[in-house]
């Protein structure tokens, strides 16, 4: 009980399920601090319901991203696929080379609305730290590993899973907390094409010169990260003493 006092995650979390409640009940409060705002507290929708869908897109749009830039990296660490490494970290660099606004902006005519155009573009940002990390961590592995592997006779899918990937995922894991981190900031700008997230109160408040909006929002996606940053930690920790 006393370590959890201590915990920096406890107070985050605590925090944040504090303003999640408190925040519809703090009229008053932004009232004071900005009298001349006729609303200065967002009620268009729940913040409750903002949290959950703002961490569905950041959830949806990190799962393609570990699935493509995972499984590209383990491809182009292969006899087969090494001739096409450049051609991937050059495509993965290329997504986060494109501002979120433009590829909201391309992907709407054809997607339209909603929380698809912004999912594509959490995609785009959050696949080149995947890709790095997990290609960083396979490469790191000695050679001596491989042949004792091979050496007991295990295939070329068991040692990827029992022995490559095993010892590579602290690194793997860091290139996936390095791409929710992005996510979660990126995915405030996905209320400019509909799709509902803590970005809602931010955009909205800006549009309006409504500051009392943008605070309320970005006080929330600062502590959604720190929040999923320290958990992220604990998993990247895990799997570190576990590899050892």
């Amino acid at each position: 009980m006393k370590r959890l006092l201590y915990e920096p995650l406890s107070w985050l979390i605590a925090l944040f399920l504090l303003l999640l409640w408190g925040l519809p009940h703090s009229e008053p409060l932004f009232a004071y601090w900005f009298p001349q705002l006729e609303r200065p507290l967002y009620q268009q929708e729940s913040f409750w319901r903002l949290t959950l869908a703002h961490l569905w897109l950041v959830a949806s749009g990190t799962l393609l991203a570990v699935i493509v830039g995972a499984g590209g990296a383990i491809f182009a660490t292969r006899r087969c696929g090494r001739a096409f490494r450049p051609t991937l970290e050059t495509l993965a660099a290329a997504g986060q080379t494109i501002p979120p606004v433009a590829v909201l902006a391309i992907a709407v005519p054809v997607m339209g609305f909603g929380a698809t155009p912004a999912i594509v573009a959490l995609f785009l940002y959050g696949v080149l730290p995947v890709l790095q990390g997990t290609l960083a961590g396979i490469e790191s592995l000695p050679a001596s590993n491989r042949e004792i592997a091979t050496g007991l006779g295990m295939g070329p899918w068991r040692r990827l899973w029992q022995i490559e990937l095993a010892l590579a995922a602290p690194v793997m894991m860091a290139g996936i907390r390095t791409s929710v981190m992005i996510n979660i900031g990126t995915a405030a700008i996905a209320s400019t094409v509909g799709a509902a997230s803590l970005g809602s109160p931010v955009i909205i408040g800006l549009s309006g010169f409504n500051t009392a909006y943008v605070i309320q929002g970005a006080i929330l996606v600062a502590l959604l990260a720190l929040i999923c940053d320290r958990l992220l930690e604990r998993v990247q920790r895990w799997f570190t003493g576990y590899a050892e």
